[in-house]
């Protein structure tokens, strides 16, 4: 086992990436924590992303808050060039944006918003008082056909659900909530080759869990214990397992809840700050510019006497992230 950078390991050689292939990799991403973007009285875990790995797929982001009693309180906000997937595990959210958007969200559904070139919105918590809450906050890429479109939103009370055939136990099943896993699709939008499932693997059962060997992937272990390609996984690490995997074999003797993120691999240039996903430092500083002069651009979230202030730029300019494993 070597060490490739602060939070990340490679258990075993894996296999050097050419061009589009990247190789079976098994590289355990371990979390940050990092405050919720300032005084906002939590703190998240954060995966995704990574200095040496910027994407997995369109992925650039994975936060997780909770599991905690709290008292949630996000004001509006600016995004571009980007969706945000809100994946609740316990309590409820409220979602309020620029389009007028206002929706709670509570386990099993889903929230999507396509930033395109300007979106703002806010999350509350349910309530006064603090309330027990865990959830998934995870965001995709636009590709250059989408990020200067329109904005967006979707919620979706229903998803599509699977057994995946175990080789011991108990079936597992999975929940596909973007993209498209094993020949069942969400129906929520998406403009990358994408996946984002929830698994659960009973206890006691081994499986074959299907990937596409064109994609990249990457699974998090969010509650319980399990193997992953014979590595046993930490609560909340990332276990990137590259490209080239037609399937890879998971198993779990008390019983385990994953989330599977993958998907073509991004090659667009990309430079994430703050709320933002562009491809060149001055279109951040555009984004930026527009957010504090309060631009018809990102709009007004209902509701709300306060906002989140930009933070300043960095004294150097942004360039592109690039991939290191």
């Amino acid at each position: 086992m070597s060490d490739l950078a602060d939070g990340a390991r490679v258990d075993g050689p894996g296999t050097p990436g050419d061009g589009r292939t990247i190789g079976q990799r098994r590289i355990i991403l371990e979390p940050r924590e990092v405050p919720l973007g300032g005084v906002r009285g939590m703190n998240v875990l954060r995966a995704l992303p990574h200095r040496n790995l910027p994407t997995i797929g369109a992925w650039c982001f994975l936060d997780r808050f909770g599991p905690a009693e709290t008292r949630m309180r996000v004001e509006p906000h600016p995004h571009i060039g980007l969706q945000t997937v809100t994946w609740p595990l316990v309590g409820e959210i409220r979602h309020r944006d620029s389009l007028g958007s206002d929706a709670d969200l509570r386990r099993g559904q889903l929230n999507l918003m396509t930033a395109g070139n300007g979106i703002s919105h806010s999350e509350y918590s349910i309530g006064d008082d603090p309330v027990p809450l865990d959830a998934l906050q995870l965001w995709v890429v636009l590709p250059e056909s989408a990020r200067h479109g329109d904005g967006g939103f979707e919620r979706h009370t229903s998803l599509p659900t699977l057994d995946l055939p175990s080789i011991a136990g108990t079936d597992a099943t999975a929940t596909v909530v973007l993209g498209e896993f094993a020949g069942t699709r969400s129906p929520a939008t998406v403009h990358t080759p994408t996946v984002g499932a929830e698994i659960r693997v009973p206890a006691g059962t081994r499986l074959t869990l299907p990937l596409r060997a064109d994609w990249e992937h990457a699974v998090m272990l969010v509650d319980g214990a399990v193997s992953v390609a014979s590595h046993s996984m930490a609560l909340n690490d990332l276990l990137y397992l590259g490209d080239s995997r037609d399937g890879v074999e998971v198993s779990s003797a008390e019983g385990a809840l994953l989330f599977l993120v993958g998907g073509e691999p991004f090659e667009e240039d990309l430079v994430m700050w703050w709320n933002f996903a562009a491809r060149t430092h001055d279109e951040i500083a555009s984004a930026r510019e527009d957010w504090e002069a309060a631009s018809a651009r990102f709009g007004v979230v209902p509701g709300h006497d306060e906002r989140i202030p930009a933070p300043p730029l960095p004294p150097v300019r942004l360039l592109p992230r690039t991939r290191t494993i």
